[in-house]
Protein backbone atom coordinates (compact mmCIF):
# COMPACT_ATOMS: atom_id res chain seq x y z
CA UNK A 1 0.00 0.00 0.00
CA UNK A 2 1.12 3.61 -1.06
CA UNK A 3 -0.63 6.46 1.00
CA UNK A 4 -0.49 9.25 -1.41
CA UNK A 5 -1.15 13.17 0.36
CA UNK A 6 -1.60 16.49 -1.63
CA UNK A 7 -1.31 19.62 -0.23
CA UNK A 8 -0.64 23.27 -1.92
CA UNK A 9 -3.93 24.28 -2.91
CA UNK A 10 -5.88 27.40 -2.97
CA UNK A 11 -7.44 30.70 -4.11
CA UNK A 12 -5.41 32.57 -6.39
CA UNK A 13 -6.07 35.36 -9.12
CA UNK A 14 -6.22 34.89 -12.69
CA UNK A 15 -2.36 35.00 -13.69
CA UNK A 16 -1.11 33.73 -10.32
CA UNK A 17 0.73 30.80 -9.31
CA UNK A 18 0.24 27.58 -7.31
CA UNK A 19 2.64 24.81 -6.34
CA UNK A 20 1.11 21.62 -5.68
CA UNK A 21 3.03 18.83 -3.75
CA UNK A 22 2.48 15.41 -3.03
CA UNK A 23 3.92 12.58 -0.81
CA UNK A 24 3.80 9.45 -1.01
CA UNK A 25 4.52 6.97 1.89
CA UNK A 26 7.76 4.81 2.16
CA UNK A 27 6.79 1.29 1.54
CA UNK A 28 9.37 -0.03 -0.33
CA UNK A 29 7.22 0.24 -3.39
CA UNK A 30 8.90 1.04 -7.06
CA UNK A 31 6.92 3.78 -8.20
CA UNK A 32 7.06 3.80 -12.22
CA UNK A 33 4.93 7.12 -12.87
CA UNK A 34 3.84 10.05 -10.61
CA UNK A 35 0.90 11.89 -11.98
CA UNK A 36 -1.28 14.98 -11.67
CA UNK A 37 -5.11 14.69 -12.44
CA UNK A 38 -7.75 17.26 -12.06
CA UNK A 39 -11.45 16.97 -11.97
CA UNK A 40 -14.36 19.51 -12.11
CA UNK A 41 -18.16 18.91 -11.20
CA UNK A 42 -19.96 16.74 -13.61
CA UNK A 43 -16.75 15.76 -15.49
CA UNK A 44 -14.61 13.10 -15.88
CA UNK A 45 -11.33 13.17 -13.98
CA UNK A 46 -8.61 14.45 -16.83
CA UNK A 47 -4.83 14.08 -16.83
CA UNK A 48 -2.58 17.60 -16.69
CA UNK A 49 0.83 16.12 -16.16
CA UNK A 50 3.17 12.81 -15.49
CA UNK A 51 6.76 11.83 -14.77
CA UNK A 52 8.25 9.17 -15.23
CA UNK A 53 10.85 7.36 -12.53
CA UNK A 54 13.44 8.24 -15.20
CA UNK A 55 12.29 11.76 -15.75
CA UNK A 56 10.20 11.89 -18.41
CA UNK A 57 7.35 14.01 -18.78
CA UNK A 58 3.86 14.05 -20.32
CA UNK A 59 1.55 17.40 -20.54
CA UNK A 60 -1.73 18.20 -21.49
CA UNK A 61 -2.08 20.68 -24.15
CA UNK A 62 -4.16 23.06 -22.35
CA UNK A 63 -1.22 23.82 -19.77
CA UNK A 64 1.81 22.88 -21.91
CA UNK A 65 4.18 26.14 -21.15
CA UNK A 66 2.08 26.85 -18.03
CA UNK A 67 2.95 23.67 -15.85
CA UNK A 68 5.39 22.13 -14.85
CA UNK A 69 5.95 18.83 -13.35
CA UNK A 70 9.00 17.48 -11.23
CA UNK A 71 9.88 14.40 -8.83
CA UNK A 72 12.25 13.13 -6.46
CA UNK A 73 12.19 9.51 -6.67
CA UNK A 74 14.28 9.06 -3.02
CA UNK A 75 11.36 11.34 -1.79
CA UNK A 76 8.62 9.80 -3.34
CA UNK A 77 6.87 13.39 -4.25
CA UNK A 78 5.85 15.15 -7.06
CA UNK A 79 5.29 18.29 -7.08
CA UNK A 80 3.40 20.47 -10.34
CA UNK A 81 4.25 24.30 -10.48
CA UNK A 82 1.02 26.30 -12.08
CA UNK A 83 1.71 29.05 -13.51
CA UNK A 84 -0.36 31.90 -15.61
CA UNK A 85 -3.22 30.56 -14.00
CA UNK A 86 -6.66 30.77 -15.69
CA UNK A 87 -10.49 30.22 -14.53
CA UNK A 88 -10.91 27.15 -16.03
CA UNK A 89 -7.78 25.36 -14.36
CA UNK A 90 -10.38 25.26 -11.12
CA UNK A 91 -10.75 22.00 -10.24
CA UNK A 92 -9.94 19.52 -7.74
CA UNK A 93 -6.55 18.27 -8.25
CA UNK A 94 -5.32 14.83 -7.33
CA UNK A 95 -2.33 13.05 -6.79
CA UNK A 96 -1.82 9.22 -8.40
CA UNK A 97 1.34 7.12 -8.24
CA UNK A 98 1.57 4.34 -10.39
CA UNK A 99 4.13 1.36 -9.08
CA UNK A 100 6.16 -0.87 -11.25
CA UNK A 101 3.41 -3.85 -10.35
CA UNK A 102 0.66 -1.38 -11.83
CA UNK A 103 -1.34 -0.31 -9.24
CA UNK A 104 -2.39 2.89 -8.95
CA UNK A 105 -2.81 4.77 -5.72
CA UNK A 106 -4.49 8.03 -5.35
CA UNK A 107 -4.75 11.11 -3.05
CA UNK A 108 -7.83 12.68 -1.76
CA UNK A 109 -7.43 15.76 -3.94
CA UNK A 110 -6.78 19.31 -3.14
CA UNK A 111 -8.70 22.08 -4.56
CA UNK A 112 -7.31 24.96 -6.72
CA UNK A 113 -9.51 27.84 -7.72
CA UNK A 114 -8.82 30.55 -9.54
CA UNK A 115 -10.91 33.83 -9.32
CA UNK A 116 -10.98 37.11 -8.90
Amino acid sequence: QVLVVESGGGLVQPGGSLRLSCAGSRSGVSIQARTWYRQTPGNQRELVASITSGGSTNYADFVKGRFSISGDNAKNTVDLQMNSLKPEDTAVYFCMMRTKQWDDYWGQGTQVTVSS
